[in-house]
């Protein structure tokens, strides 16, 4: 699903204008990415959890060469989803 669709979600069913969901969604988008900028976690409930953590730098190697190299520092983002969406996610009877 991208941006697009989901702006074409919220103006059919809550009746806003194309303008108005479009928005809505930016405004959401930019909330939640200046609030894991932050390193703030996005705790949603009933969907899950966003957390920004940081990795150490570690030595990788080059698959094509095999040469060692240094991977940086650098903050990943995880998403956990809740129990409520694991649960809908494999609802086929056999979870």
């Amino acid at each position: 699903m991208t941006k697009a669709e989901i702006i074409e979600k919220i103006y059919e069913k809550v009746g806003f204008s194309k303008k108005e969901s479009a928005e809505i969604v930016e405004l959401v988008f930019d909330t939640m990415k200046t609030t894991l900028e932050r390193g703030e976690k996005i705790k949603i409930s009933g969907f899950g959890n966003f957390v920004v953590r940081q990795k150490r730098p570690r030595i990788g190697r080059n698959p094509q060469t095999g040469e060692e190299i240094e991977i940086c520092a650098r903050r990943v983002l995880t998403f956990r989803p809740s129990q409520v969406l694991k649960i809908a996610l494999n609802h086929d009877g056999n979870a």
